[in-house]
């Protein structure tokens, strides 16, 4: 249970960094007991499911990252693309797929131009 516990302190304090939160604004954006976020912070606690999820939510948290620690590694860019392919409508997605895969390969491409 500890992997746990240190699992989800060190998701939820790195979103939250990243974001530039406060431990207040995301208790109150998620509605959930600062003591609540400030505990799980500091690994201290379990929390339960009603607790942690709009947490996740509201951090924008991957849960893959709180079961799978090594989904941490992963860029902040990626982390956002993903979201916002995630957050898409299925029409959404189908649009952007052809111009997703010819963006990439183009910028794959041996004659592609370094983008700076």
């Amino acid at each position: 249970m500890k992997d746990y516990v240190q699992a989800v302190g060190d998701a939820f304090k790195k979103a939250r960094s990243e974001q530039g939160l406060t431990l207040e604004s995301v208790a109150e954006k998620s509605n959930v007991d600062v003591r609540t976020v400030i505990n799980i912070e500091q690994y201290r606690g379990n929390p339960k499911l009603e607790k942690l999820f709009p947490l996740v939510r509201t951090l924008r948290i991957d849960a893959r990252e709180i079961f799978n620690p090594e989904m941490q590694r992963e860029s902040p860019s990626i982390r956002q693309l993903r979201f916002l392919i995630e957050e898409c409508s299925e029409q959404e997605a189908s649009t952007l797929l052809p111009v997703i895969e010819a963006v990439l390969s183009a910028l794959r491409s041996d004659h592609a131009t370094e983008i700076k």
